[in-house]
């Protein structure tokens, strides 16, 4: 299996600068240039509708068979959500020990079985743990939690919080360096790292480094997780100031952060130094203020990237993974996670009410888009 990720740039706070204006779809430019010189379509804005509207600061969305459930970030709310009915959002539980503050809180969800895993930030740490989950005559259920990794790093920026079970079977999770640029460098720290679990929390014995759940390390905040059918898995990841990145991740990978932003040695032409030999290389990157993204998904041949600064939907196909289109140009403001429904639907998910967006009626939302907004099927 190999695996693919998503590094965005920026400067004080994980790539994810304050909002300064949302660009219209009219002004946006036909096409744009990625870091590698290849150009990136725009595609005319293509129809949505709502899911869900009024959420508070959301930031995953995971699925219990066919219901939504989504955090929300600030309230350490677990909601449960009828796609049929955008209005009836119910609330599942709040979360016991969640320490919200900058961009720490209730963060990724995800669902494995008859399990619901949460991630988010406590007094002292970073951590995730496990509830039993159920469906009750009132809707979802969760039983008493399990703490399965604690003593992550924490700070009020940096703290990555992305999950996924991949096609192993194996759960990952996406985790920032919490300010401690050196410990992306460190193997004996799980910060800059993504790490690969059993579903119990232990360590796989097939792990590329012995008795350690990193499972490749190099990463300034990496916060999406998806895999195409063939089993390479992609993700998304905020930089510094230069570069956002689409990389191929292997087991025990060094990606580079933080001697490296973007490809080796800085440049767009690929160039790299000898002493950077040993760092793999993005096959995509772009600037800030273009991407800065979060959540992905991978449906029908592309790479759906959500995008916060850059306030677009990215997609990527993965039969060439240098090519890219845009659309939704600022017209949903900023864009935190995209996912796939159990009956194959496209989602977006916005973030305008964290504190750095302009929240328009309704905000934040869910929209379901068209499944064909693909670039795997121009």
């Amino acid at each position: 299996m190999t695996l693919v990720l998503a590094l965005s740039g920026c400067g004080s706070d994980q790539g994810d600068s304050p909002h300064t204006g949302s660009p219209s779809a009219s002004s946006a430019a036909p096409t744009s240039q990625n870091g590698n010189g290849a150009d990136e379509d725009s595609r005319p804005d293509a129809q949505s509708e709502v899911v869900a509207q009024n959420l508070e600061a959301p930031w995953s969305v995971a699925f219990y068979e066919k219901t939504a459930l989504v955090s929300e970030r600030d309230s350490a709310r677990i909601l449960e959500i009828d796609s049929q009915r955008p209005a009836d959002v119910r609330e599942v539980a709040t979360v016991a020990g969640v320490s919200a503050s900058g961009e720490g809180g209730l963060l990724g969800l995800t669902v494995h079985d008859d399990s619901l895993y949460a991630y988010f930030t406590a007094e002292s740490d970073n951590r995730i743990q496990r509830f039993p989950i159920t469906r009750g005559s009132d809707g979802i259920e969760l039983g008493s939690p399990e703490t399965i990794v604690d003593g992550i790093a924490k700070a009020g920026f940096h703290n990555g919080g992305r999950m996924a079970f991949g096609p192993d079977g194996m759960l990952y999770a996406t985790v920032g360096d919490a300010g401690d640029q050196s410990a992306a460098q460190d193997r004996e720290s799980l910060s800059g790292s993504i790490l690969r679990l059993e579903p119990d929390g232990s360590v796989p014995e097939d792990n590329p480094f012995d008795d350690s759940l990193v499972y490749s390390y190099g990463h300034r905040n990496p916060q999406g997780l998806a895999w195409d059918e063939d089993g390479t898995m992609y993700a998304s990841e905020f930089g510094q100031d230069t570069w956002d990145e689409l990389n191929i991740i292997e087991a025990g990978g060094n990606y580079g952060w933080p001697e490296v932003e973007g490809i080796a040695g800085g440049s767009a032409d690929g160039d790299s130094n000898d002493d950077q030999a040993d760092f793999i290389d993005p096959v995509q990157q772009w600037r800030p203020d273009e991407a800065s993204p979060s959540g992905i998904a991978v449906s029908d041949g592309s790479i759906f990237i959500a995008n916060l600064r850059g306030e677009i939907l990215r997609t990527v196909p993965t039969a060439d993974v240098s090519d890219a289109e845009l659309a939704y140009a600022g017209e949903f403001g900023r864009l935190r996670d995209v996912v796939t429904t159990p009956s194959g639907e496209v989602w977006i998910l916005t973030n305008n009410t964290d504190g750095r967006g302009d929240p328009a009626d309704g905000d934040d939302r869910i929209l379901r888009i068209p499944s064909d907004l693909s670039a795997g099927s121009r």
